[in-house]
């Protein structure tokens, strides 16, 4: 199953305890620092499929304010799938992190020469185009 940011966020978001929707749209945003904000018809989405695979569990529905909210839980599959893919994430940030240092080292029009500092994600590039 090819596992979305959206869904890795959801996954993610649940690996603490059981949330509801509105709490894993929040967990999402924050655990993204804002740039993934999940919009309540995308999170369903994820969810059902999430759940399909056997990755989401429903956990408990409460009443609150008069309104029904359905928490949803990481499944031990749930949890095994995410740890995949956090796995074969790092894998991948670890080969573009070796190649950029290369080019950096070997220096390249395109940049200029730009230094690289090491830093993860955010400014790797001295001057150069990321």
């Amino acid at each position: 199953m090819h596992i979305t940011e959206p869904m890795f966020l959801a996954l993610t978001a649940l690996v603490d305890e059981p949330r509801h929707g509105y709490g894993i749209v929040q967990e999402v945003d924050r655990l993204s620092e804002g740039r993934v904000q999940l919009k309540i018809g995308t999170l369903y989405g994820v969810l059902d499929r999430l759940a399909a695979e056997g990755l989401v569990a429903p956990d408990r529905e409460e009443v609150q304010q008069g309104r029904l909210r359905r928490y949803y839980r990481l499944t031990d599959d749930g949890a095994r799938a995410l740890q995949e893919e956090a796995v074969r994430m790092a894998a991948n940030a670890s080969t573009a992190t070796t190649r950029l240092r290369a080019r950096a080292a070997r220096g390249t029009p395109a940049t200029g020469g730009a230094l690289f500092s090491g830093g993860a994600g955010r400014g790797m590039l001295a001057g150069g185009a990321a």
